[in-house]
């Protein structure tokens, strides 16, 4: 599983990304906005529903505590919580163009604690 840690990352909703994603990995996801940042509540949704998809099924509740600003290089920390372990999540923007901020999500390798 250690060999996912070079995950591909791609800059479109669509992401390849195998299933040790809960463990370690990248995606990205494009999403519009009409404010300055991604509503916190926003972010923890993509997150789950990306995870979701990469898994197929459900990982566990994605909480974060902060919304994701909309600037290149913004940085936010959310919290997996699979039901046993909690895991860190990173959020980065990578690209803001018009409404769209389009950001990459990594999971920690270890679990939180």
């Amino acid at each position: 599983m250690r060999g996912m840690k070079t995950a591909v990352r791609r800059s479109v909703a669509v992401v390849s990304v195998g299933a040790a994603l809960l463990l370690s990995g990248a995606c990205s996801f494009d999403f519009s906005l009409g404010a300055v940042s991604v509503d916190s509540g926003t972010v923890a949704e993509v997150v789950e529903t990306q995870l979701t998809a990469e898994l197929g099924q459900s990982p566990g509740d994605v909480t974060c505590p902060e919304n994701l600003p909309a600037e290149v290089g913004a940085e936010i920390r959310c919290e997996l919580d699979t039901g046993g372990e909690v895991y860190g999540v990173t959020v980065t923007a990578t690209s803001v163009e018009g409404t769209d901020v389009n950001f990459d999500i990594l999971v920690d390798e270890q679990p939180m604690g």
